[in-house]
């Protein structure tokens, strides 16, 4: 397991990984443990497409594809396998890897991503299936279930009928990467993508047993990330193709109609991303707080960057470089001590490091988790 180690000390310009720490900041290790690399095994081209989620109990769950025989996307490789890793321990430790998607050679599945449900303590992976020797070009998409906290998982179940038209059967269609989200109302919410259609809400009001399609097409939209704002607005967070930043479209009707509008402080190369929440007043906290990660760059896939949003979007703070280098695929989550994991794809996909850090390294000391 490699591990790179960044030490922040007091010093008035010490350059770590191109950001400048000023004077007087917080003293903070931050550790880069890299969960999967070709040097694991001989047998595996590449790992790629990150997914992080805190089960239930706390323990944190990283999923990825496993590209056997090439680092190619799903129509261009014969076996594509979801390998999870798992800590107790906040990150400090993981488990060896496990294959909790396996088909024969011919049959891959692809893009994992994650959606805890804290009603029945249960945990749904979604992931994007073909058949390359039979249905070359033909999507399908696939759920499978954990009880016990990502032990076990259950036989892996075709959705698609579900959350996609008929007449798609043909078109590139998939379920985006990363995760969704639980509303407070206790609906589970994601984003699946037609490239030619749009990008469209999926969900279940019954805690899985099935599974709903909303039939209202957003456009400038790709692999797409969506929260729960305090006042019950929708907000997905979208990757768009030649913009140079992401779109935010908003719905205050669960999805009916939406509003689109570009975010110019969200600068992005066309590369998926990560938005969660952190903390609402709700709960508890003294602050509403968003979190979201990327490649913060215009037109490369690097510099991955956290920001941070206390008005629930609008606006996001200038943001703390994780990685300055070669960055692309990143996946948020809150620790059970509270600070901040992230997953990300490191130096042109030869890495798959996780990092955790508190919110007062986030701020550079200037806000602090606390309870009202």
């Amino acid at each position: 397991m490699n591990k790179l180690i960044l030490i922040i000390v007091f010093s008035s310009a010490l350059l770590i990984h191109g950001q400048k720490l000023e004077t007087g900041k917080t003293l903070e290790e931050i550790v880069f443990t890299d969960l999967f690399n070709t040097s694991m095994t001989d047998s595996v081209s590449c790992y790629r497409i990150p997914s992080l989620v805190t089960a239930p109990n706390g323990d944190l769950i990283a999923a990825i594809d496993e590209r056997v025989p090439s680092c190619g996307d799903l129509k261009w490789s014969k076996e594509i396998n979801i390998v999870i890793r798992r800590s107790s321990d906040n990150g400090k430790t993981w488990s060896a890897i496990e294959r909790v998607v396996d088909f024969p050679y011919g049959k891959s599945a692809s893009d994992p991503s994650m959606i805890v449900d804290i009603k029945t303590n249960e945990i749904f992976m979604f992931y994007n299936y073909m058949d390359l020797d039979k249905e070359l070009n033909v999507y399908y998409l696939h759920v499978t279930k954990s009880s016990d906290n990502g032990l076990t998982w259950s036989k892996p179940e075709d959705i698609t009928s579900q959350i996609a038209k008929p007449e798609w059967h043909n078109d590139f269609k998939f379920i985006t990467s990363g995760r969704g989200i639980q509303t407070k109302d206790g609906r589970l919410l994601h984003c699946m993508v037609n490239l030619e259609s749009g990008m469209h809400v999926f969900g279940s009001d019954d805690h899985g047993k099935s599974w709903f399609f909303v039939d209202s097409p957003l456009k400038p939209a790709d692999e797409s990330k969506i929260v729960e704002l305090v006042d019950g607005t929708l907000m997905i967070n979208a990757r768009v193709s030649k913009a140079g930043m992401r779109y935010i479209h908003t719905s205050k009707d669960n999805g009916k109609t939406w509003k689109t509008e570009p975010q110019p402080e969200l600068i992005d190369p066309a590369c998926n991303a990560s938005i969660i929440r952190y903390t609402s007043i709700e709960d508890g906290y003294k602050k509403n707080r968003l979190l979201f990660s990327n490649a913060n760059s215009k037109d490369q896939r690097e510099n991955l960057t956290v920001k941070i949003s206390y008005d629930e979007g609008k606006t996001w703070s200038k943001g703390k470089t994780v990685y300055s280098g070669s960055s692309a695929y990143s996946s948020l989550t809150i620790l059970k001590n509270g600070d901040i994991g992230l997953f990300f794809e490191k130096d042109n996909y030869t890495e798959n490091p996780f990092v955790s850090f508190s919110l007062e390294w986030l701020t550079d000391g200037e806000d602090k988790l606390e309870k009202r």
